[in-house]
């Protein structure tokens, strides 16, 4: 243990005279991460309530056969444009950007409607553009909502009671919380804060092998009168300090930006308070040592420093993998899904965005999985180090 205690205090130190390792590991992901995490929140949450109060564009063309639906149109805000289109200009305009929507009204719209018929408009749109799908959106909800008062008044006009239209009353009964609400906004959080804790380590993790063998220092090292598997213990725990760090660091400045991202305007709250990032910092803990095993692994077998950053880059990759398969298929936390690293400690996190309980066997399942996992690549680096092809 001594030994292990000596290379790490030796690899610790070095490394924190290498300005690159402490940009990488302090100032990098730590700090910039999170700000622009909170920068593009914040801005995409403006961007959303000015959307939803300005007025929308509408050109429309022929408007004058449908007086009553503009009518409808501006009392909710839609700014309506007259144009003179025919079918392929409408379609040209909104190619080239000149109007985002065009809604053209046919020659019949008022005799049909006279006669009890369906009325047919045409709104061109470019599904592509989506700058323009929101008010889309809103202005087919609108046409909706007009389609369905004619509807009403019609049978009214009848004798017959409107109600009789409405069948089933569906209430809408939202039993989400501000906390679980801010998860929305917040998904990809736990992505973030376990991505730039691997990145804390990883210059570290090149060194130990591939920095050391393309320095030259590699084999006066081995030489050294203490077992080789020792040698990589202690690096690897440097890794770990190193990924500890920035882990702590990441988290404590999200705790700071997220309380200034403006969550609050949209009914939402973050539960990031100083014990919920504590929290956050010891699930995450366990994925320490496994994350420095493997990059330490990664980097026995390149040749060079520059190859090593290629592999460790993609190395990166393989823990947020799960990440991106429970967000795509959308999987919930259960306690077999508990025992795959990452992806337990992505539940973990977003347990406790939530304000949810966490069951203990699933806590006590994801420590051990990744631990178990964590000591076994150790143990694999530990004998890595120990062949002579390692100096080749």
């Amino acid at each position: 243990m001594r030994a292990i205690l000596t290379v790490f205090a030796k690899e610790f130190r070095e490394n924190l005279r290498e300005r690159r390792t402490l940009f990488s590991a302090l100032i990098l992901g730590p700090l910039l991460g999170p700000l622009l995490f909170a920068g593009g929140l914040s801005l995409e949450l403006s961007r959303g309530s000015r959307e939803g109060e300005r007025p929308v564009a509408l050109a429309v063309a022929h408007g004058e056969r449908a007086p009553n639906l503009l009518a409808f149109l501006r009392q909710y805000g839609v700014a309506v444009t007259p144009v003179d289109y025919d079918a392929a200009a409408a379609r040209a305009a909104v190619l080239s950007h000149r109007h985002a929507q065009v809604l053209a009204v046919s020659a019949d719209f008022g005799a049909r409607l006279r006669e009890g018929k369906p009325a047919p408009l045409a709104l061109y749109a470019d599904a592509s553009d989506l700058a323009a799908a929101g008010d889309a959106a809103r202005v087919r909800a609108l046409l909706g909502q007009y389609g369905a008062l004619l509807a009403r008044l019609r049978v009214a006009g009848r004798g017959i009671d409107p109600l009789l239209l409405v069948p089933v009353a569906v209430q809408d009964m939202d039993v989400s919380t501000p906390a679980t609400r801010s998860v929305l906004a917040l998904g990809t959080l736990s992505y973030l804060v376990l991505l730039t804790m691997l990145m804390g380590g990883m210059y570290l993790a090149i060194d130990a092998t591939a920095g050391e063998r393309e320095r030259g220092s590699l084999e006066p090292l081995l030489t050294v009168p203490v077992p080789r598997a020792q040698l990589i213990f202690g690096k690897i725990l440097a890794t770990c300090a190193y990924m500890t760090a920035s882990l702590t660091l990441t988290v404590m400045v999200f705790a700071i930006v997220l309380r200034f991202a403006g969550l609050e305007r949209l009914g939402m709250s973050v539960n990031f308070g100083p014990w919920a990032a504590a929290r956050v910092i010891l699930c995450c803990l366990p994925l320490v040592p496994l994350g420095a095993a493997l990059m330490t692994i990664v980097a026995a077998y390149t040749r060079s420093y520059r190859e090593a950053q290629t592999w460790l880059g993609l190395t990166l990759l393989v823990p947020t993998l799960p990440l991106v398969f429970a967000g795509v298929l959308g999987l919930r936390p259960r306690l077999a899904l508990m025992a795959v690293p990452s992806l337990s400690q992505h539940f973990l996190i977003t347990s406790l965005l939530r304000e949810e309980p966490i069951p203990l066997s699933f806590l006590l399942l994801s420590v051990a999985a990744t631990l178990a996992l964590g000591a076994l690549l150790i143990g694999v680096a530990g004998r890595l180090y120990r062949r002579e092809a390692l100096l080749g």
